[in-house]
């Protein structure tokens, strides 16, 4: 007799597997061992015996979202009043003194701890995050950081970003924000060492990012992407956000900031940008053809004032497109079912109704996401083999009633929604739409009192 799994999620109304195949099951199951799937099956399969059931009898179960760009740290001002109508170089240059005056090791764990969690009650078992703000004095960031995703048991893929260009050389951040540029490459090496698993399936993974053309030399970006071609890593960076971001390059360096991208040594698979809100038509041929990756921040874009990124052209092209739920002092909402709905409606509004679906959103967001972090077929699918990270979303209350039809439609048209129970690797993160750990009251508290420190002082 065979031995039982772990864990069996039963009864599906659809599994929607986002494999190589893209199978739907109706009646579906999911059975996860030592945290990886090693079963899925329709309603007709026999199921394996288990140690823990989930009854999934109404809901649509699908791979847990990714997230490929974040700031975490940036809940500490969110909603910041005096900069709700700014575009972005004002928007940075107004919260630049709060941030670098005040981020410490408590706080950038706090920030963490609470942005993971509400990403996970957003159904989002796999997040990066951007985290390029190190004033000397405050500590080890990355460290506290990831520390937050190892209590919360969330996969994590930080990246060790830097900021080197001040305003005394013609950047956008204060002085007191910057660092050495060896010293930025010593540290980036050192915090692979330490927190990089290359292993399938690993829980932390980490990532190079200097923060954008406007904050960095490019001498740091094409010595940064040598180091990473050397540590094997990823890089990831801002790449033609705004009108401003195409102002700043063309004035300082003479190129777009997809010419510069390509000059410096990015253009290339192991990258990815963050919004890519700009590219005309020749670019989005060169990032398709050299599979350059993009996190799609709808939400962000539009606060910013941005534009929208041509993500169906993008996509044609050959880019790997994932979402971004982005800072939480610019999307403000940490939820990356929020990010996926926006996605669809940006989609359908640029490029044509028929262009942009729940279908390929959800692929987006699962897919897409595992694509632009290199994982593509271990996370963002459930498929024997594939990691156990799998959101359920039920579908039941006055905002579905009447989809009777699409599940998958009605997950992303009907809403808003939140996830009823987040496995990741296995385990339970959220159940019946409630975080699992038991300090979300707690460290709620702590980060309502750390976050009065970044408020100006009057």
């Amino acid at each position: 007799m065979a031995e039982p799994v772990d864990l069996l999620i039963e009864d599906a109304w659809l599994v929607a597997t986002m494999d190589d195949q893209r199978r739907e099951l109706a009646g579906g199951w999911v059975a996860i061992d030592d945290g990886f799937v090693v079963g899925v099956g329709s309603m007709n399969d026999p199921t394996p015996v288990s140690l823990q059931q989930v009854n999934a009898s109404g809901c649509l179960v699908t791979p847990g979202l990714v997230n490929t760009h974040h700031h975490l740290f940036q809940n500490l001002t969110r909603a910041y009043r005096p900069m709700t109508s700014a575009p972005l170089f004002g928007w940075l240059q107004s919260l630049y003194p709060l941030w670098t005056g005040s981020i410490d090791e408590e706080s950038m764990f706090l920030a963490a701890w609470v942005g993971l969690a509400e990403l996970a009650l957003s159904g989002c078992t796999t997040t990066s995050d951007h985290h390029y703000l190190h004033p000397a004095r405050a500590g080890d960031l990355l460290a506290a950081e990831i520390q937050a995703a190892v209590e919360l048991s969330i996969r994590f893929h930080p990246t060790y970003g830097s900021m080197s260009l001040s305003v005394k050389d013609g950047g956008l951040p204060p002085d007191d924000a910057v660092r050495d540029e060896d010293d930025i490459l010593a540290e980036s090496e050192r915090h692979v060492s330490r927190w990089h698993d290359p292993s399938f399936g690993a829980m932390v993974r980490v990532a190079l990012a200097p923060c954008s053309p406007f904050t960095v030399t490019p001498d740091l970006m094409l010595r940064t992407s040598e180091l990473a071609e050397r540590l094997d890593v990823r890089l990831h960076t801002h790449l033609a956000e705004n009108a401003e971001d195409d102002e700043f390059s063309l004035a300082r360096f003479g190129r777009r900031p997809i010419e510069l991208y390509e000059d410096v040594g990015w253009l290339t698979d192991r990258s990815w940008g963050a919004h890519v809100v700009r590219p005309n038509e020749a670019e989005i041929s060169r990032l398709g053809a050299a599979g350059v990756g993009v996190a799609h921040c709808p939400s962000s874009n539009m606060i910013l004032s941005s534009g929208i990124a041509p993500v169906v052209a993008m996509r044609d092209a050959g880019c790997p497109v994932g979402l971004g739920c982005d800072g939480s002092s610019s999307a403000d909402s940490a939820s990356l079912w929020q990010e996926a709905r926006l996605a669809m409606l940006q989609g359908k509004l640029v490029s044509g109704a028929d262009q942009m679906n729940a279908r390929t959103t959800l692929e987006i967001a699962t897919r897409g996401g595992a694509a632009c972090l290199g994982r593509l077929g271990e996370l963002g699918e459930l498929s024997v083999g594939s990691v156990g990270d799998v959101a359920v979303w039920r579908l039941d209350g006055p905002q579905f009633a009447g989809v009777l039809d699409d599940p998958i439609e009605g997950w992303l048209r009907c809403g808003p929604l939140g996830a009823t129970h987040v496995f990741v690797h296995g385990r339970e993160v959220v159940s019946n739409g409630i975080l699992v750990d038991p300090n979300l009251e707690e460290n709620l508290t702590r980060h309502r009192s750390v976050a009065r420190r970044f408020q100006p002082q009057s």
